[in-house]
């Protein structure tokens, strides 16, 4: 039989809170300037990486675009438990894109993993989500 976790607080000691909220901004930094790399003009190189994925330059400012929304979603703190499963939806696809060709994945995973480690060390209504035992 499993026990009921009761969790004393919404907010965990300040050290584990600000580490949540450092992981949280890197991660947001790294997708925004992924996010603002897909709304430039691509160059030859750039053309040739999208080929090999299976895309053209027409489909980077959309995906741009909707990295950014995602993005914006999780650092907002009201929201930020919808922005990581719109985030770890977009890493879902960004894993099958380079998985179908292929690729290495692992920094999609890494990062996907990171978004929600940033929240769970920040709100520790989490902490009673996660199947953890004491």
């Amino acid at each position: 039989m499993s026990e009921a976790v009761v969790v004393d607080s919404k907010k965990p000691g300040k050290a584990v809170y600000i580490a949540g909220w450092v992981i949280t901004g890197l991660v947001g930094l790294a997708l925004l300037a992924s996010a603002g790399m897909k709304l430039t003009p691509a160059n030859e190189d750039t053309v040739k990486a999208l080929d090999h994925l299976g895309l053209t330059p027409a489909h980077t400012p959309p995906l741009g675009v909707l990295e950014a929304i995602c993005v914006v979603i999780y650092l907002i703190p009201q929201t930020a438990i919808v922005g990581a499963i719109l985030l770890t939806g977009y890493m879902g696809g960004a894993i099958c894109t380079h998985w179908r060709v292929g690729d290495p994945f692992f920094v999609q995973i890494i990062i996907g993993v990171l978004v929600w480690l940033g929240i769970y060390l920040r709100d520790k209504r989490l902490w009673a989500l996660m199947p953890f035992r004491r």
